[in-house]
């Protein structure tokens, strides 16, 4: 099999194992939607996710093959093209839970988070801009300010339906500049400007209805005064029970499954938690796989992350390493986070758990993901040496 795989071999071997733990666990916790929506047809997700997961599989295949190269002139017409879906999707996006994050694709059942795209076009885009710039890289004007205008842009487009997925780009984004040798004070600069927007718009959001603009903000402060409420001790619950729900029922998951949990397919807060199978599937996991399974899948993360690392320190130039490792702390940060809402050390964010969580094109575009770094993994294993100058041509 490995004559066909290339690139790393233990980030397939990992992702092969977390595509079995992801068809097992969804498998379990989507049985309450098959009985609401599927009238008890239990099989109808788990084919449909395993054949969202083989084609995924099949992406990532695909874009391994890619010469990582190309990704930097594919990035160009993904930029060219997200900014007008991004902005597509706030006017006219399906509408769900005040937020429009989701654009229809004709002729399936399938929606398109137009987001996860945007997330893609804008690692790779910036990877790009970095590597061109590295001469002039300490400069505002013909460095940082080329920069840091498509990562307002996609971000800001992302943010008044999805906080999270637009906070998880932006700290992706400071730390690929960073790591790009851009001027630390022009990065503080950055950081200080965005809390002290951020901050703003909240402190009007109390005085002034912001609701047209913002539709998830009550949401937002709900989640974050919920987290830091609940964790007060001494204080009347009954109010925090019924907003916090979804992590009370996460930690009853957590505190039942014990050691070694309850088996596969006999979770019962399934039953309870909105979403066990994807913002809280992790919940679902410790609790019928115990805290050893809990403690596998985050150890799973961990040795993407650290292969990841390895592979771009032994990365031919600078665009291969800025693009591998935008693309893997991307996916890392992402499931370091649903872990850490599942076990309430966070507030709730609705990020799925990646390679894991039930999905359908948020998945294409993890894989895609994943299928990047294990094309740069495999210029390196097929002795790519390419200079910064004739990547430049290139």
């Amino acid at each position: 099999m490995f004559k066909y795989l290339k690139g790393d071999k233990v980030i397939w071997v990992t992702i092969f194992i977390l595509s079995i733990i992801s068809v097992m666990a969804v498998y379990s916790s989507s049985g309450m939607l098959a009985f609401k929506t599927k009238g008890g047809n239990t099989e109808h997700f788990l084919f449909k996710h395993t054949f969202i997961l083989i084609l995924g599989l099949g992406l990532m295949f695909g874009t391994h093959l890619i010469k990582y190269t190309w990704f930097s002139r594919l990035s160009q017409l993904a930029m060219i093209m997200a900014i007008p879906m991004l902005t597509y999707t706030l006017a006219m996006g399906v509408n769900l839970n005040s937020a429009n994050r989701w654009i229809n694709i004709p002729g399936t059942d399938l929606t398109f988070q137009t987001s996860d795209f945007a997330k893609l076009a804008l690692i790779m885009y910036l990877a790009r801009l970095l590597s061109k710039k590295q001469d002039e890289i300490k400069d505002f004007k013909s460095a940082f300010l080329p920069m840091i205008l498509p990562i307002i842009i996609i971000c800001g487009l992302i943010l008044p339906a999805n906080f999270s997925t637009s906070a998880i780009l932006f700290i992706t984004c400071l730390i690929l500049m960073f790591i790009g040798r851009i001027n630390v004070k022009h990065l503080l600069s950055l950081v200080g400007c965005a809390i002290l927007g951020f901050a703003l718009l909240v402190g009007i959001s109390y005085v002034v209805p912001v609701e047209k603009i913002f539709p998830r903000m009550e949401t937002w402060k709900q989640r974050i005064e919920t987290f830091v409420t609940s964790e007060k001790k001494g204080e009347d619950t009954a109010a925090i029970s019924d907003a916090s729900f979804q992590s009370d029922q996460a930690k009853i998951a957590i505190a039942t499954g014990g050691l070694f949990g309850k088996g596969p397919g006999n979770s019962d807060q399934r039953n309870f938690i909105p979403h066990p199978y994807s913002d809280f599937i992790y919940a679902i996991v410790i609790e019928e796989y115990g805290l050893l399974g809990g403690v596998f899948v985050l150890l799973a993360y961990l040795i993407l992350l650290f292969r990841g690392v390895k592979i771009v320190v032994k990365s031919p130039n600078t665009f291969a390493a800025l693009l591998a490792l935008g693309c893997c702390f991307m996916l890392i940060f992402q499931a370091l986070i649903n872990m850490a809402v599942a076990v309430n050390l966070f507030p709730v964010t609705g990020q799925p758990l990646p390679l894991i969580s039930m999905g359908g094109t948020s998945l294409w575009f993890t894989s895609i993901a994943v299928g990047i770094i294990l094309s740069v993994s495999r210029a390196i294993e097929e002795g790519e040496t390419k200079t910064e100058e004739e990547y430049a041509i290139a």
